[in-house]
C-alpha cells in the first residue's frame, strides 16, 4: 500500500524478485512461503474485517510494518482521525504490536516478534514512529512554525 514515508523502503522491495504483493502474502503463507504487508495507517484502518475474518481465525502470521501517519504535526485531518485507531483495533484483536523508535532497539523486536509469530501462528504489527521515519515528506514541508 503506497506511502510517501515507506517510498524507500518499497523501491527495494519492488526491485527484489523475493517480495509478492501485499494480496499475495496469506497465500504465500498457506503455501509454504512468507510475506510482510507495508503500509500507513490509513491502510491499517482498511485491513480490520480481513484480519477479524481470515487472518486470525486461520492463524496466519502476518507481519505488518506500519508507518505511523496521524502524529507529530500532522497536517491531514484524515490521517490524525485514523491515527486514533492504530493501536484500539490491535489490541481489540489480540494482535501483538510494537511501535519502533529507534534503531538501536529495532532488530531485536523485530527478529524476536517475527520469530515468535511464526512459532505460535498469529500476527504481528510493526509501527514505525516518526521519530524513528522522520515522519512524512510532505508534512513536513507543510508543517508551519
Amino acid at each position: 500500500m503506497p506511502d510517501n514515508v515507506l517510498t524507500p523502503l518499497l523501491k527495494g522491495v519492488s526491485a527484489d524478485n523475493y517480495f509478492l504483493a501485499i494480496g499475495a502474502v496469506t497465500g504465500a503463507y498457506m503455501a509454504g512461503l512468507r510475506g510482510a504487508v507495508m503500509m500507513q495507517t490509513s491502510g491499517f484502518a482498511l485491513l480490520s474485517n480481513t484480519l477479524a475474518s481470515l487472518v486470525m481465525p486461520y492463524q496466519i502470521p502476518a507481519i505488518m510494518v506500519i508507518s505511523e501517519r496521524g502524529t507529530m504535526g500532522e497536517f491531514n485531518i484524515g490521517q490524525s482521525l485514523v491515527a486514533r485507531t492504530m493501536r484500539p483495533a490491535p489490541d481489540t484483536l489480540g494482535i501483538v504490536h510494537h511501535t519502533l523508535i529507534d534503531r538501536a532497539t529495532m532488530p531485536l523486536i523485530v527478529d524476536s516478534s517475527i520469530k515468535q509469530a511464526f512459532s505460535t501462528q498469529a500476527p504481528v504489527a510493526f509501527i514505525l514512529s516518526p521519530l524513528l521515519t522522520g515522519g512524512n515528506p510532505a508534512a513536513k514541508a507543510k508543517l508551519k512554525i
